[in-house]
């Protein structure tokens, strides 16, 4: 039986709008992001203006504007000496960092004896404010190199630890049995599914992590420095110029926003390619041909079918 369709009337379109296009949501996102800042900025310069706020206490964003051109013309602030020396202490003090809370992470993630072992004395140092140890640090390494860079290395191994362990333990066990029936070694299971799985989290602590080492520099730096922009921003307190000591931190901030940025480049980078499901997948093919070999897969599906 057929049905007719004669005289049926068709929905009319709704014609297009002819405006002018809308702009993408993430740009007007973004567009927002900077209203708070300009408000705040605009509101200093008023209370500076008005003499609110003396220069003594903090100076008006146009001086420091102004202090920041005079510094870079003049060499101070653009000294290669200064950044790498600051540069040089935060990568010492965050490679040391990042290898201990690591493998600190992992192997009280993965092993029940290394979680009972490690974790424990790894949850109360944690509680101890770390810069609250620069005495301690100064009576065992001195006023050098040492306990700036023993002091980074403090502040990142605690959020890498925990990121770490966390993400290892929270794995999803859906995944695990899985690579578990497929014949997948312990080995294996570790390198396409728990470590994959704990990737975010661990990025997670990354990102911690590297805001942590700048706060610690920043409190370092302070101890007896004769180089570096903790150097330049205690010089600057010497002598009342607190448009120097914003400036100084003002360069900081950029530091800690760019290590922060490519830590999140690297994140939407790695997630898809790192993903555990995607790399169980990639490793399904071989474990195939296993199985036509007869080999353990294969016999694991003939139990279960």
């Amino acid at each position: 039986m057929s049905i007719s369709t004669t005289g049926v009337l068709t929905r009319a379109r709704k014609p297009e709008a002819t405006g002018p296009p809308r702009q993408p949501l993430a740009r007007r996102v973004s567009l927002r992001r900077w209203i708070s800042p300009v408000v705040l900025v605009a509101a200093w310069q008023l209370a500076s203006s008005t003499g609110v706020l003396p220069p003594e206490k903090l100076s008006a964003p146009w001086t420091v504007l102004t202090s920041a051109f005079d510094l870079a013309r003049t060499g101070e602030l653009g000294n290669a000496f200064v950044f790498v020396v600051s540069l040089g202490r935060v990568g010492a003090g965050f490679a040391i960092g990042a290898v201990v809370g690591v493998l600190l992470g992992i192997v009280a993630g993965l092993s029940r004896w290394g979680e009972a072992l490690v974790d424990p004395p790894v949850q109360m140092l944690r509680t101890l404010p770390f810069l609250g140890l620069i005495p301690l640090f100064i009576l065992w390494f001195g006023i050098g190199e040492e306990t700036k860079i023993v002091l980074v290395a403090l502040g990142v191994a605690f959020p890498l630890y925990l990121n770490v362990h966390s993400g290892i333990r929270t794995a999803d066990t859906r995944l695990v049995e899985v690579a578990r029936a497929l014949g997948f070694t312990r080995g294996e299971r570790l390198w396409h599914v728990v470590l994959p799985g704990a990737l975010p989290q661990a990025l997670v602590g990354l990102r911690q992590s590297l805001g942590l080492a700048w706060l610690a520099l920043i409190v370092g730096e302070t101890v007896n420095a004769d180089a570096g922009l903790g150097y330049l921003i205690n010089n600057a307190r010497e002598f009342l110029r607190t448009d120097v000591v914003v400036v100084g931190l003002i360069v900081y901030a950029v530091f800690g926003l760019a290590t922060d940025a490519l830590v999140r480049v690297l994140a939407a980078g790695a997630g898809p390619a790192r993903s555990p499901g995607r790399r169980a997948r990639a490793a399904v093919p071989g474990r195939a041909r296993a199985a036509e070999r007869g080999g353990p897969v294969g016999q694991v599906q003939r139990v279960e079918a």
